[in-house]
């Protein structure tokens, strides 16, 4: 209800811009989702329900959920985190008097030095260089799912946390607006902010001439991704031989408790050398169109014809819709994005590369490279839709 109660009063401001006269160059919808807890059943409902006409005009969808005193948060579409990062830094910290994004900066770089809650290597380096944070992969729990995952469509999650006082009374009968107010939020401040923040978002994405989205952030993003699925693929087969030697050995046997046995890991085929020439490949092109667009777009995006904006508006309102395959991964063909998913087994974290990365961890070989080819292909439509735009910055 805190992030729903946000919204409307974000909605409540462009109620009154609306008031004034002003008008949205895009269309705004506001929506709010019974049946969260049961399976998503409100969101997905409506979203499968609407989904021809969302494919075919959905630019981005934002999500708020629960919110609280403390600091930013913000997952979702790396293409656009440059507009995330942005609007972090014109939104005040109600506590600091600072930017919400000055104080995250300032929290993963105490939380590194202090070793607390294995600081991200990535966030860590930008927070040190003063760069872009990077925001975090989106996998389940909230209403974004069925956009990002099954329809595609471009998804963030943002809202506020860290310093409330309220552990161990979510879904109890102590979550209360008294409690709340006085533990969790006391005087709505970080719901106000997260009103500024989300507004900001909309106001700028509705009234851009294109769609603020930077597409370098995401190609780097998936290389990060790519990188940490081959090093998966090195562990497991150094890791697979250890294995077997400590089962020869009687280990496991001797390292169990007399009291209460543990069986040794049942034997495993050895992992293999997977062939991830397909998504490599699919990454570097991704790599190398992405920095062309921003390129052309940084020197040439502000001269175009309204024809032309026209066309560019046209090529990237659904390019995210590019990651899906219908065929959806394994054992669960709803989840059709193939750079985020929930795991199968970890519900709420994310998954990226899942249909690569889950088929390693699982041991299902074949689905290994079958799904280097597929997630190859998806990103390769990605990086040619990238360069059909970058001709039409250019004037080709």
């Amino acid at each position: 209800m805190s992030g729903n109660v946000a919204m409307l009063s974000e909605a409540k401001a462009l109620g009154a811009m609306a008031k004034a006269g002003w008008r949205p160059d895009r269309t705004i919808i506001y929506a709010s989702w019974d049946g969260e807890e049961p399976m998503l059943l409100g969101s997905t409902e409506w979203a499968e329900t609407h989904a021809d006409e969302l494919k075919k005009k959905a630019l981005i969808y934002i999500n708020t959920d629960g919110n609280g005193r403390g600091f930013l948060g913000a997952g979702g579409s790396h293409d656009w985190q440059k507009l995330v990062n942005d609007v972090a830094e014109d939104v005040t910290d109600p506590q600091t008097g600072v930017s919400v994004g000055k104080r995250a900066r300032a929290k993963i770089l105490v939380d590194a030095f202090d070793n607390v809650g294995r600081p991200d290597e990535a966030e860590v380096a930008a927070a040190e260089k003063g760069g872009d944070l990077p925001i975090s992969a989106l996998g389940s729990g909230s209403d974004y799912s069925p956009f990002l995952q099954h329809l595609g469509i471009a998804a963030l999650d943002v809202g506020y946390g860290g310093e409330g006082r309220t552990a161990g009374s979510y879904h109890s009968i102590y979550d209360s607006y008294d409690n709340y107010t006085r533990f969790g939020d006391p005087g709505l401040a970080y719901g106000a902010a997260l009103s500024k923040t989300v507004g900001r978002l909309v106001l700028r994405i509705a009234d851009s001439d294109t769609p603020p989205m930077q597409f370098t952030d995401f190609a780097n993003t998936v290389a990060l991704y790519l990188t940490q699925v081959q090093k998966l693929a090195a562990d497991r087969r150094a890791q697979d031989p250890k294995r077997a030697q400590l089962t020869a050995d009687g280990a496991f046997k001797l390292a169990s408790d007399p009291a209460n046995p543990v069986a040794a890991p049942a034997p495993e085929p050895a992992t293999p050398y997977f062939d991830l020439a397909p998504l490599e490949n699919a990454v570097a092109k991704l790599h190398a169109s992405a920095k062309a667009f921003d390129a052309a777009y940084a020197a040439n995006g502000t001269a175009l014809s309204p024809a032309a904006r026209d066309r560019l508006n046209v090529a990237l309102r659904d390019i995210d819709q590019l990651l899906l395959d219908p065929r959806g991964l394994p054992g669960r063909p709803w989840y059709r994005n193939m750079i985020y998913a929930p795991g199968r087994f970890t519900g709420y974290g994310a998954k990226t590369l899942p249909g690569v990365r889950e088929a390693i961890e699982e041991r299902r070989f074949a689905d290994a490279d079958t799904y280097a080819v597929i997630t190859g292909n998806a990103l390769a439509a990605y990086a040619a839709r990238l360069d059909s735009a970058t001709a039409i910055v250019k004037g080709r």
